[in-house]
């Protein structure tokens, strides 16, 4: 039971990387160069859905793993992180529509959330993750 559900963690984990990196190309613009094309609003709805969807799964797996603490706070890191990435973008679109003409700048406390702090927390639980699993796993003695 332990390694089925250490096998869906890590799938979990490798689809959210992959696509985390899928995003991360449309927002740098280099799917044009890659040969993508531009993305349409429903592919993008449909990757920060999935990606909200896989982060929460991976927080509630996270939480229920009975791996070392390390290993459990990285796993809720990655899913959490990668939850709040498309989250902090659409508020960031809420909170800069509805308060157009004000005079804070409380938007770009979401856009820097969702562009910056997210994804570098994605990338440290993900490496931490991959990591710790690696490193946990046992090795066979040759002698």
């Amino acid at each position: 039971m332990k390694i089925k559900a250490e096998k869906i963690r890590y799938f979990i984990l490798v689809v959210m990387v992959v696509i985390f990196a899928v995003l991360m190309c449309g927002v740098f613009g280099l799917n044009e160069r890659l040969g993508f094309g531009r993305f349409s609003f429903t592919w993008l709805i449909i990757f920060a859905v999935s990606l909200i969807v896989l982060g929460i799964g991976e927080v509630i797996l996270g939480i229920k793993s009975k791996d070392g603490k390390l290993k459990k706070t990285f796993l809720i890191l990655a899913g959490a992180s990668a939850a709040c990435i498309p989250v902090f973008a659409i508020l960031h679109n809420v909170v800069y529509g509805l308060f157009f003409h004000g005079k804070e700048g409380d938007e770009a406390v979401f856009f820097i959330l969702a562009l910056l702090v997210c994804p570098v927390l994605f990338v440290i639980g993900s490496l931490g993750s991959f990591i710790c699993g690696v490193l946990n796993k046992p090795r066979m003695n040759p002698l």
